[in-house]
């Protein structure tokens, strides 16, 4: 796209969102409120207590402006205000009994008009939404932070995510072709088939409700654990995300009395292959192959508990 397509496609979403959320209208979530007027009574609802000079910076509003509507919702009864006992020059903003029902109303109407949209939606595609969404803030918005991923065992569904997200990330990355999606759903297939707690485990790494990495360990026999399927979601790398499920792998293979840690890899995968050597895997024996099209270097590597 050239920088004017861009721009257009910018302002084209803007002013579909705004349609989506009803933001354009007189009326805010069918209430006598309009989206200003919104937007002050929750900020003031979220703060056990804001300044009007913090509120007026923190919404970017003419502080006019905001002194009518504070004005409004004082004859009201939504707002109160009281002396700052830190600086008894200064006056804080409290909602009212009133104002606070009006702020858990606005809550509760924009739950349900986000809940009607998402219900229309397939399944996995509200997630998706949402991923779209914190992309958007954490690309322009300086003060956004993403929150830490959790590493959580599998439930139900997590396994053909594994499969999925795998076949579509090693197809576009390295031009892998469906033998890959096949050894993967066989691999996946087969652990859940003879899952056994005592000795097998699945981590799936999770940002936001949304799947992000996943490992497994299996019990191969003879003391050994297989680590399996280890996957960093694009957007998740530079995390220490991979390393991070590979110390889980290790840390387990160890409480269970494994004696080895076997895996088997391909040494186009770089990154990963980096976190078994500072892991303190070894090679132990490699050979060429055209499993999945591709003529690849497959390697096994091992690590000694």
């Amino acid at each position: 796209m050239t920088d004017s397509a861009l721009i257009k496609a910018a302002r084209d979403f803007n002013r579909f969102y705004t349609n989506f959320l009803g933001v354009l209208n007189k009326a805010y979530l069918d209430t006598p409120f309009t989206l200003t007027d919104a937007r002050v009574l929750f900020e003031i609802g979220s703060h056990k207590g804001i300044s009007a000079t913090t509120l007026a910076s923190d919404l970017q509003l003419d502080p006019a402006y905001l002194s009518r509507i504070l004005k409004r919702f004082r004859a009201e009864d939504l707002i109160e205000t009281k002396v700052d006992e830190s600086d008894r020059r200064s006056q804080i903003i409290h909602v009212t009994e009133k104002g606070q029902q009006q702020f858990e109303e606005f809550g509760r109407r924009s739950n349900a008009q986000l809940a009607e949209r998402f219900v229309t939606l397939a399944d996995g595609e509200p997630q998706s939404v949402v991923s779209a969404m914190q992309t958007i803030r954490s690309l322009l918005d300086p003060k956004a932070k993403s929150p830490a991923p959790i590493i959580r065992a599998h439930r139900p569904g997590d396994i053909g995510w594994i499969v999925q997200s795998q076949a579509k990330a090693y197809t576009e990355e390295y031009g892998w072709d469906m033998r890959f999606e096949g050894l993967v759903a066989e691999v996946a297939g087969k652990f859940l088939a003879h899952f056994d707690p005592a000795m097998e485990y699945c981590w799936i790494a999770e940002r936001n409700g949304i799947n992000i990495g996943s490992i497994l360990i299996t019990n191969g026999g003879d003391g050994i654990a297989k680590l399996r399927l280890l996957y960093v979601d694009k957007a998740a790398r530079g995390l220490g995300l991979g390393k991070t499920l590979v110390n889980e792998c290790i840390r387990f293979a160890k409480a269970k009395g494994y004696r080895q840690i076997s895996l088997w890899t391909n040494d186009v995968l770089h990154p990963a292959r980096a976190i078994y050597v500072k892991a303190g895997f070894r090679l132990v024996s490699e050979e060429r192959h055209r499993m999945f099209g591709p003529e690849e270097n497959g390697q096994t590597w091992v690590l000694e508990l």
